[in-house]
């Protein structure tokens, strides 16, 4: 697993607050090491920061969170099921084809109570990104994970899909072994699971790649997470035949967790550490836990029956609007 607190990449929009602590350690080096005292000058530069990082961190735009969501250092399914649940025991492969590591699946169990773990899985550097097909899942691993599901419900455990990925794998390969119908089933099949579904976007949520672990009874979303038919970039090249205008697409698009928080398309916004979920894994997956959890006690007395009508109702409300 990766280093939990290690020192994270920037992006663009943080370089001011990057300029800003780099003078406060210089002064505070200098003070340390030579006989001058700066301490207020410190201090004034350390409420500048405060007021910036407020400035810049709670007015953030949609492709500012789009970056935070790609970010290299950002928490991935297995730097959180160590954080969150225990006891986890990862299951392989389909019974079909072989095993698809950009899904990472297993049991595990949550304050004692056991259940399915499923997510997609990227990688850190490049030859773990190669493994696991850059979180792209082929057919075999939406098959792996409407397993798990069907297991889950044989045994009555509640489900808990974390959602990563840019979309499904577009390779000749994945065609040819069925990747439009693998991930049909799985919607199709989580439409009907009869036990509690939470689906939680921890950071891409891209087309039909991310539906196909989405069909929940509750949708939850880290803050800087985003959830699409489409990437910006590729949004941009259709409309406008123009990549570079991804930052244009990503407005227009209402992409971010509060866009679709607004729109009643998802149930919560779970909140991130300060700069974003990189800055500190262990406090981001206490968040996600208190998400669970508050989600868990309200799903826990719905029939069968009834969580497969709630998530229906849920499914069929969306899109609709009134005046």
């Amino acid at each position: 697993m990766a280093k939990k607190n290690a020192a994270p990449k920037t992006m663009g929009f943080e370089e001011p607050l990057i300029q800003l602590r780099k003078k406060i350690e210089e002064l505070k080096e200098y003070t340390a090491t030579a006989d001058v005292d700066l301490s207020s000058e410190i201090d004034s530069l350390e409420e500048r920061l405060a007021g910036l990082e407020n400035d810049i961190y709670e007015n953030m735009k949609p492709w500012d969170r789009v970056q935070v969501a790609r970010h290299p250092d950002r928490p991935t399914t297995l730097d959180y099921i160590p954080l969150i649940f225990n006891d986890f025991i990862e299951l392989h492969g389909d019974r079909l084809y072989g095993d698809d590591e950009a899904i990472v699946g297993g049991i595990g169990s949550f304050d004692g109570q056991p259940v399915t773990i499923i997510g997609h899985q990227r990688g850190k550097d490049t030859k773990e990104n190669i493994r696991r097909n850059f979180g792209m899942p082929h057919p075999e691993g939406y098959r792996k994970a409407l397993r798990l599901m069907k297991q889950a419900e044989k045994f009555n455990r509640p489900i808990v899909c974390l959602i990563d990925t840019k979309g499904a794998y577009p390779g000749k390969a994945a065609e040819e072994r069925g990747q439009s119908e693998a991930i049909a089933k799985n919607l199709v099949e989580m439409a009907g699971l009869e036990v509690p579904v939470l689906s939680i976007v921890i950071g891409e949520g891209g087309s039909g790649g991310a539906l196909a672990l989405g069909v929940g009874n509750h949708i939850l979303m880290l803050e800087n997470s985003t959830f699409s038919v489409i990437s910006p970039e590729g949004a941009a090249s259709i409309l406008w035949k123009d990549s570079a205008l991804a930052q244009t697409a990503a407005e227009a698009m209402k992409i971010t967790a509060p866009d679709l928080f607004g729109m009643k398309i998802i149930e919560a916004i779970i909140p991130e550490v300060r700069g974003g979920a990189h800055h500190h894994y262990e406090k981001q997956a206490e968040m996600i836990a208190q998400a669970i959890r508050k989600s868990f006690e309200e799903l826990k007395g719905l029939s069968g029956e009834e969580l497969i009508d709630q998530r229906y109702k849920k499914f069929r409300s969306i899109g609709i609007f009134s005046e």
